[in-house]
């Protein structure tokens, strides 16, 4: 049966590939973005799509929709957008998860909040269980993103346990693939941009600090499975790629992979900026019999080929 549901961020990065892949499985997808960090582009093949519906629309406003299922994926997620209005970023994570809880209230409908790995803040338990709670400052310049996610699954849970909303709550670890945006600070973007334009590639800190990386379309896969899985699991479940890598051994491999010229410089590392992120992914094996299948090298070749498409536009 065709489902109608709405992505929230849905011209997005994430939320694109979302809309994309729900739309090729038969189901109704209404994409509402107010393009802050999303764009047109992404989605711009859709547009004619006769069951793809677009809405121009802030998540801190309420609105009404006839709705079965709700992603909400609506808030910047990379440091310099999200630290460009701190405050708005609060208040997208916050009021937007009240209004889209609202709305799967009056609806039934079931609903899946797009949290974080940044809930565990620079953690001190490695990799990181889902029972982890975190460490986490909330007051450096970080904090309006990391505690306006926290306090998003506190909404999703309350509303759980007070009015009985069918909720679903992923905490997604570092993620990257086709439909980034260039310029958006994160370190896969940044490190292959200035790699293919044979720039200085910039390191923060001595480059030791790790990350996992997973392919967008792995993401896309566990949330849809999280989605369809019984109501009685909310989660929250870690979906990332428990592959670690440093920050020099990414910038090796995107240098081998783009042929460049590019040297290494080093810079300090930003403030409340996590050492280590790895994700314990036993409970999405466990419930969800997910785990990823794409490696960090067959990724980046994509990711890569995609920024370079970018340049000759």
């Amino acid at each position: 049966m065709r489902k109608r549901i709405l992505v929230t961020g849905g011209a997005g990065f994430v939320g694109s590939h979302l809309c994309r892949r729900l739309l090729n499985e038969g189901n109704d997808v209404i994409c509402l973005d107010n393009f802050f960090t999303g764009s047109k582009k992404n989605i711009i093949d859709l547009l004619p799509h006769p069951y793809f519906e677009l809405i121009r629309h802030d998540v801190q406003e309420p609105l009404l929709l006839e709705i079965d299922e709700i992603y909400n994926l609506a808030c910047p997620a990379s440091p310099p957008h999200y630290q460009f209005d701190p405050v708005a970023t609060t208040r997208t994570s916050v009021l937007g998860a009240i209004n889209m809880l609202d709305i799967a209230r009056k609806c039934k409908a079931k609903i899946l909040q797009a949290s974080t790995s940044e809930v565990y803040g620079d953690p001190e338990v490695h990799p990181q269980p889902e029972s982890y709670r975190g460490s986490v400052s909330t007051t450096g310049i970080r904090a309006c993103y990391d505690e306006g996610k926290r306090c998003a699954e506190t909404l999703f849970f309350d509303y759980y346990r007070q009015y009985g909303v069918k909720i679903k709550v992923i905490r997604i670890f570092n993620t990257y693939g086709p439909y980034m945006n260039p310029n958006d600070g994160r370190v896969v973007s940044n490190f292959i941009m200035q790699a293919i334009n044979n720039h200085d590639i910039t390191i923060y800190g001595e480059g030791t600090q790790t990350r996992s990386f997973q392919y967008v379309d792995d993401l896309v896969e566990g949330m849809i499975r999280l989605m369809n899985s019984d109501d009685s699991f909310t989660g929250p479940v870690n979906i990332g790629n428990p592959g670690e890598f440093t920050m020099l051994e990414l910038a090796q491999k995107v240098i081998d992979l783009t042929g460049s010229s590019s040297r290494l410089i080093f810079m300090p590392l930003p403030q409340d900026d996590p050492l280590q992120r790895q994700p314990d992914i036993s409970l999405a094996k466990k419930e969800l019999n997910w785990e990823p299948t794409i490696a960090l090298e067959e990724g980046l070749k994509k990711t890569i080929a995609y920024f370079k498409s970018l340049s000759h536009e």
